[in-house]
């Protein structure tokens, strides 16, 4: 078998010097990592390797691997992407295969199934870890109620500054809109999740992952 090459996106250098070495053992070569969520699309556009092992959460705050992973995927649709996060909540493991990823490692997982998994998908594989299927078959009957689902992206922001305690105009200047469209916004949220409550609000989040407890 050829060499496959590898990038990492992750931001500790520990996990990217340990997997680089035991995906070397693999036939897998890791040729660069991005350290940074803002550099990881171009690093990614200059080494074009064959597969992107991506965390999905990169220092404090929300996740903001899966709207990597959305941009990435946009801008190279062939491009073949392995998740490999200690965050993998039900929710965001079926928002990260809905983005365009291949496979979704939960890093509790042998490291060893990861390089495996890396090979399957550099063949032109999906791949559903037997636990990951199983969670993901469950959600399916029971419904997602997560805000990843029920709201569009643009939203999804909205929700997890409103989950931090931000006012309407604190929102609208962080995000460079008019705090009358953040109002409409935020009440549409809580009419659509069912809630209304500032701590409620900020327990969902939290519940689902999107900002730290």
């Amino acid at each position: 078998m050829s060499m496959i090459n590898v990038m990492i996106a992750d931001d500790h250098p520990l996990i990217v010097e340990g997997l680089s070495s035991m995906l070397a053992r693999h036939g897998l070569q890791v040729i660069g990592s991005a350290c940074e969520v803002t550099t990881v699309v171009e690093t990614f556009a200059t080494l074009k390797p064959d597969v992107l092992v991506l965390d999905l959460r990169f220092g404090e705050g929300g996740i903001g691997g899966l709207d990597v992973l959305l941009d990435l995927i946009a801008r190279f649709p062939e491009a073949r992407v392995a998740i490999y996060t200690q965050f993998d909540q039900d929710t965001v493991v079926r928002e990260a295969y809905k983005r365009g990823a291949k496979a979704f490692i939960p890093k509790s997982t042998d490291p060893n199934e990861l390089a495996k998994a890396l090979i399957k998908i550099h063949q032109g594989e999906t791949i559903f870890l037997p636990e990951i299927a199983s969670r993901l078959a469950m959600l399916s009957v029971h419904g997602d109620q997560s805000p990843l689902a029920r709201l569009q992206p643009r939203e999804v922001e909205v929700f997890k500054l409103m989950a931090q305690g931000l006012t309407n105009v604190e929102i609208a200047e962080q995000m460079n809109l008019s705090p009358k469209t953040i109002s409409t916004t935020s009440q549409s949220i809580k009419d659509h999740l069912g809630i209304h409550r500032a701590a409620d609000i900020t327990l969902l989040a939290v519940k689902c992952g999107l900002i730290e407890p």
